[in-house]
């Protein structure tokens, strides 16, 4: 979740009253630019809150979110399937911004502190992650989002869960923030693929479609094998 916070997928969670949910708020995401922490400490977390978890799992990860549960999850034992939804689904040495020859998004403020502790910031979110939103829910999004530190998009990845792992990806078709080229590049890693008409928040936009990804994830046979 690239500047988000488990806030932004309430109306998600209201379409899975009967699943047992569990949010990860990630250490690289928040107000205080000081306080962010790094990819690394992000698959740490993912890792425990899934091995925690009394039963077989099925991971939702979003943008950035794709980074940490690709580096954390490989040897958590109970995770049986992963929803890459419009998420850098990567390689091993590849960082989120390596693809693109380690250049940052347009729309991102890069802020300078000692490098280490640099951070990032999402100018223009309301065209870029919210298009296809109504005004008021858009503002509410925005007023959500937090700063991203700067190393946390650096990092490579040094080990992958989805070759172990069962996992669709979901291409955002309308996304203004990850190209869909991209997206279909990403996607040829997965197990199957799945296309929603939305932006890069379909959580918000269109909850009911991505609870039944979930929905589907969850209810086949291989997620208890």
């Amino acid at each position: 979740m690239l500047f988000r916070s488990p806030g932004h997928f309430d109306r998600l969670a209201d379409e899975l009253p009967d699943v047992d949910l569990h949010t990860v708020r990630l250490t690289s995401s928040g107000d205080d630019p000081a306080a962010l922490g790094d990819m690394y400490a992000d698959a740490e977390l993912i890792a425990h809150a899934a091995a925690a978890i009394d039963g077989p799992v099925v991971v939702l990860a979003h943008s950035y979110g794709g980074m940490p549960t690709t580096q954390g999850l490989r040897n958590v034992g109970n995770v049986r399937h992963i929803i890459y939804l419009a998420a850098f689904q990567l390689t091993i040495g590849d960082s989120l911004l390596s693809p693109d020859g380690d250049t940052l998004m347009p729309w991102v403020k890069r802020h300078r502190r000692d490098g280490i502790r640099d951070y990032v910031e999402a100018m223009t979110p309301e065209t870029v992650f919210y298009n296809d939103l109504d005004a008021p829910t858009t503002r509410g999004a925005v007023s959500q989002l937090g700063y991203q530190s700067y190393v946390s998009m650096r990092q490579p990845l040094t080990d992958i869960a989805w070759k172990t792992i069962p996992n669709t990806y979901v291409v955002c078709q309308a996304d203004n923030a990850i190209p869909v080229a991209a997206q279909e590049r990403m996607a040829e890693r997965a197990d199957a693929v799945r296309r929603l008409d939305t932006s890069h928040s379909p959580f918000l936009s269109q909850p009911a479609a991505v609870a039944g990804l979930i929905r589907a994830a969850v209810s086949t046979r291989a997620a208890f094998q």
